[in-house]
């Protein structure tokens, strides 16, 4: 089978959803569910921070490089799975990326060092990607244009929750157990998952519109998607923006409880809150999809969010606890248009491969994402600048990126 026409054509609409359940609310749960895997473990562990410190004999920077590997995982499972999924369709690779999701979980639970921990995050990582790139695939297998970017927006109403819940539930796990525990709690989600995924996730994807061209397909997939600055654009502009939300990840535990001395379960209401922000403009973007483009509104939040950085920044440089809590309110919830929006126009233009699309864009993300923390990191302890700084810069790039990159050509 042969790839789509060049991206610079009109993207070929998705079909119609093959019956209820395939495009109902239990696939948009699960979808989300998969989806939410990645804030799941990069957030969940966020208030056993100082703990994990202490008990590993180590220092912040080296906690934060369990974050960078977890990321970077993220990446490579995405870049790998997503092709595979093209040519094998999406249910047997996400079902075996819980099953070691489950498994790898376990082994974070039991390492002995924090170099151990890094090792065992980066295979967990690559194991929770293969779920987040098919969720991906699967939306674009059924929806297209609009109809794509108000679902993904539905989807943050799920994943968005995790965020919500991850560090409200890692600070109730501490009060019952250690920081391993945390790891064993992850594993027991992997595995319900696995169970859901073989039960109740259809097959998007039929047999006739597989690609069975193998790697030198995939390749062809792959020169076509850098070939189109448009993609990369927007792949891009996200990943920025992540880079953002990732250096709010992992310097807000320290900033807040260590910095600014907030207890941890003031934290976990703050990164809740924030997370519900993302949350609400999520829905919002899904309702102002029917009097605007995808386009326009993503540029809007882009700039919203900047505008919200340079607060952060300024809260940090001025040492208050609240402008730098109130911006990054605002922050965070302007991503809650940037993703959905983002990732529709991108894939819009490359359905016949939507798992490889879905996979680059994912993996660049995550891997712009994965900088993020040791740039924090490399910033010092004792100061909320460095998470300010580098929050503040990966706003500013994302708006360059999608005002230069994504212009259609004339």
């Amino acid at each position: 089978m042969t790839y789509a026409a060049p991206p610079t054509t009109r993207p070929a609409a998705a079909p119609a959803p093959r019956n209820r359940r395939a495009g109902g609310v239990g696939l948009l749960v699960l979808l989300g569910a998969l989806t939410a895997v990645g804030p799941l473990s990069l957030d969940m562990y966020l208030p056993a921070f100082p703990a994990m410190t202490r008990d590993l004999g180590t220092d912040q920077a080296q906690i934060q490089l369990s974050l960078t590997t977890c990321l970077v995982g993220l990446a490579l499972g995405q870049l790998v799975t997503g092709p595979l999924s093209d040519r094998w369709g999406r249910r047997g690779p996400v079902l075996a990326g819980m099953i070691a999701y489950a498994l790898l979980s376990l082994a974070c639970a039991a390492v002995p060092d924090a170099t151990a921990l890094a090792a065992a995050r980066l295979g967990q990582g690559f194991a929770g990607g293969m779920g987040v790139v098919v969720a991906r695939a699967v939306v674009r297998d059924l929806f297209a244009g609009r109809a794509a970017a108000k679902y993904f927006s539905r989807l943050t109403l799920v994943f968005g929750v995790a965020p919500v819940a991850a560090p409200g539930v890692g600070s109730l796990v501490l009060r019952f157990g250690s920081w391993r525990t945390v790891f064993v709690t992850l594993a027991v989600i992997g595995a319900l998952l696995a169970v859901a995924v073989a039960r109740w996730l259809p097959e998007t994807l039929p047999a006739h519109r597989r690609t069975t061209a193998g790697a030198a397909g995939t390749l062809r997939a792959m020169r076509s998607l850098f070939a189109d600055r448009v993609y990369l654009g927007y792949a891009l502009t996200q990943a920025l923006a992540f880079a953002g939300l990732f250096a709010y990840i992992s310097g807000s535990s320290f900033v807040f409880q260590d910095v600014f001395g907030v207890s941890g379960t003031a934290f976990s209401l703050i990164f809740g809150l924030n997370a519900l922000a993302l949350v609400g403009l999520g829905q919002a973007n899904a309702r102002l999809l029917d009097r605007s483009g995808p386009r326009p509104l993503l540029i809007g939040a882009l700039a919203a969010g900047a505008v919200a950085a340079a607060g952060v920044l300024a809260g940090a440089l001025l040492g208050s606890v609240l402008l730098v809590a109130v911006a990054l309110f605002a922050f965070v919830g302007s991503l809650g248009m940037v993703t959905p929006n983002s990732t529709a126009l991108g894939l819009d233009r490359h359905a016949h491969h939507a798992g490889t699309a879905a996979a680059l864009m994912g993996g660049v993300q995550s891997v712009v994402g994965a900088l993020a923390a040791p740039l924090v990191g490399l910033g010092g302890e004792g100061s909320a600048l460095p998470m300010a700084g580098v929050l503040a810069a990966a706003a500013a790039l994302s708006v360059l990126a999608v005002l230069t990159l994504t212009r259609p050509a004339r």
